[in-house]
């Protein structure tokens, strides 16, 4: 379903994802895993038509993509952001936020969809006239992921969809995208700082390290200790420290 290869962004001087290459097969999941500054959050916008300024080669569904997308794109990729307060516009309720991209892509039958969309990421019918500040954070999220899901797409790409969500809420999410995956045959691509967060989701993993995958690794090896690359050990050692503490 995604095949990148050699992606390279700038901006200015500075070479923020230096020939970054992977392939999703369809209804797979694939996250990427590193520091801050990394480069993978970058990768992401430039696989999502965020960033235009790119090169290399980037393919969705066996179609080559070129910096600006049209809106079928937008139709079958879709993205969930990091913090949901940020995302949701404050002034919306649940109902238009839901509600507009059917408006934007000519979809009918609003009224069903949306208590559909509700029930599917398990929010009370109540919710929909609800504003986001109305909302515990987890709540925001679970709106976010059905936004996302309203045009009906393949591809979600998610931009760590949890780190902004308290240690309690994060696998209720997590798990919620996991069905969704299952159910509907998505494929995702996950970003995160969080290597345990990761491996929950994504049975491969691409590490990132100063705008490179410096790895591709499966879970099972990862979790195994059977790494190649020293950043890969070294994520993986914090994240056994981080979860002994």
């Amino acid at each position: 379903m995604i095949d990148i290869g050699d992606l390279r962004v700038r901006f200015g001087e500075v070479e923020a994802v230096k020939g970054v290459s992977f392939h999703v097969a369809r209804g797979a999941a694939f996250g990427m895993v590193g520091e801050s500054g990394s480069g993978k959050s970058t990768v992401l916008r430039a696989l999502s038509g965020l960033n235009p300024d790119w090169s290399g080669r980037v393919t969705i569904d066996g179609v080559a993509m070129t910096p600006r997308r049209g809106r079928d794109f937008y139709r079958r990729v879709q993205m969930v952001f990091q913090d949901p307060y940020g995302s949701l516009h404050p002034r919306q309720t649940v109902d238009r936020a839901l509600s507009e991209p059917l408006l934007v892509h000519g979809i009918g039958d609003i009224d069903r969809r949306i208590r559909a969309a509700l029930a599917e990421v398990a929010l009370p019918a109540a919710a929909r006239f609800r504003y986001p500040h109305q909302l515990s954070g987890g709540q925001r999220q679970r709106v976010a992921i059905a936004r996302a899901l309203m045009s009906e797409p393949e591809v979600l790409l998610l931009d760590e969809p949890t780190s902004a969500l308290d240690v309690s809420v994060q696998a209720e999410v997590l798990n919620l995208l996991a069905d969704l995956q299952a159910r509907r045959d998505l494929t995702y691509v996950m970003v995160s700082h969080n290597l345990a967060v990761i491996a929950h989701l994504c049975p491969m993993i691409g590490v990132m390290q100063g705008g490179e995958m410096v790895e591709q690794i499966g879970v099972d090896d990862l979790r195994a200790g059977r790494t190649k690359h020293p950043h890969t050990a070294e994520l993986r050692a914090l994240s056994t420290e981080l979860e002994e503490a």
